[in-house]
């Protein structure tokens, strides 16, 4: 892989994944960045890379949705692999407005594997990222494995699962050398404020309302975002052409106690002067329609086949994250704009 695009490079997983991939002696590779810049794009995230890496790292402002665009970087920088990151990712929104869901992830892959089509001869990886949202919900028992039926829920869990068949598709009809991986719940720096763990983080700080859905009751695996750019990393460098790999963090907890430990370790890294407790803000809210009870990721495969397993505990990749939050505090001022606050106000109807 001598020149790799990344789609989505400026959002929170891409963005993890480009100064991973930078600061990896084995990957000595050039980065071409594609991002849209949505709301939950944000070029900060890659503050300093261009300067520490020069040539080896380029951006570029573009949708993937625009063949034409995508067409000029192809070409002009010889891109030999992807690594396609780009997506609407968000649950709630996708409920509001599902049309963006289908357009970016549906269509916006489509324009990308029609591309890489069209240069097979000198395409040596096609890598998708999905999430374990295709599965739809499990109860009590039992995990997602590679073969598990697909069953989503929301619009934007079947954006997604259509974006994995056609990669899939385009990998047994065109001969694509295609991977995918379907990851867990991923948290970590960068991550933008609308998602679960660092709404509450931040929330905590300012001594907002928590808001959490129902009783707090349903179960989600979580993954820390560097974990997570290793598997891909071992996956571009190790998978083997049209398999699925699952990428769990062993990390299973009830989103009430995902709470609870944030407004912990909150207290004891950032006690409020008035001396009140952080778990005195939480606020259960209305549960949003489809929402799926369990995820649990079983990532067996990944471990055996190529030998990855997750280095970050739940609780000290959590630490890590509630530290670099509380120490980029020009970060979120940034992208805590009063369109989203309005958004975050309505949408919990606090």
């Amino acid at each position: 892989m001598k020149n790799l695009l990344v789609t989505g490079g400026c959002g929170f997983i891409g963005a993890n994944f480009i100064r991973f991939m930078l600061a990896l002696p084995g990957f000595q590779g050039r980065i071409i960045n594609v991002d849209k810049l949505t709301y939950a794009g944000n070029p900060e995230s890659l503050e300093g890379v261009e300067a520490a890496y020069g040539d080896r790292y380029h951006f570029i402002q573009a949708d993937i949705c625009d063949q034409n665009a995508m067409a000029e970087a192809f070409d002009r920088f010889g891109i030999d692999s992807i690594c396609h990151f780009a997506a609407e990712s968000h649950v709630d929104r996708s409920i509001v407005g599902p049309e963006d869901f289908v357009e970016t992830n549906v269509l916006g892959t489509f324009r990308l594997l029609e591309l890489a089509r069209e240069r097979k001869d000198r395409i040596v990886r096609f890598h998708h990222i999905s999430t374990d949202e295709v599965y739809g919900s499990l109860d009590n028992t039992g995990v997602f494995r590679e073969d598990t039926p697909y069953d989503p829920s929301s619009p934007y869990s079947a954006s997604k699962a259509g974006s994995d068949h056609l990669v899939r598709a385009y990998g047994r009809t065109y001969g694509l050398p295609i991977t995918i991986s379907n990851c867990s719940n991923n948290y970590g720096p960068y991550q933008f404020p609308e998602k679960l763990i660092p709404l509450m983080i931040l929330n905590a700080f300012n001594g907002e309302p928590l808001p959490v859905y129902g009783d707090g009751r349903n179960i989600r695996d979580w993954l820390y975002v560097e974990d997570h750019c290793r598997a891909v990393w071992t996956i571009l460098s190790y998978g083997q052409p049209g398999e699925t790999y699952n990428v769990g963090g062993q990390g299973e907890m009830r989103n009430k106690e995902v709470v609870y430990a944030i407004c912990d370790i909150v207290d004891e890294v950032a006690p409020k002067s008035d001396g009140k407790k952080s778990r005195a803000l939480i606020t259960f809210v209305e549960d949003r329609p489809g929402h799926d009870y369990r995820y649990a990721i079983d990532s067996g495969k990944i471990q055996k086949e190529l030998g990855w397993t997750a280095l970050e505990s739940f609780e000290s990749g959590l630490r890590k994250t509630i530290l670099w939050y509380r120490d980029n505090a020009e970060w979120v001022r940034h992208v805590q704009s009063d369109e989203y606050r309005q958004w975050i106000q309505s949408h919990y109807r606090l």
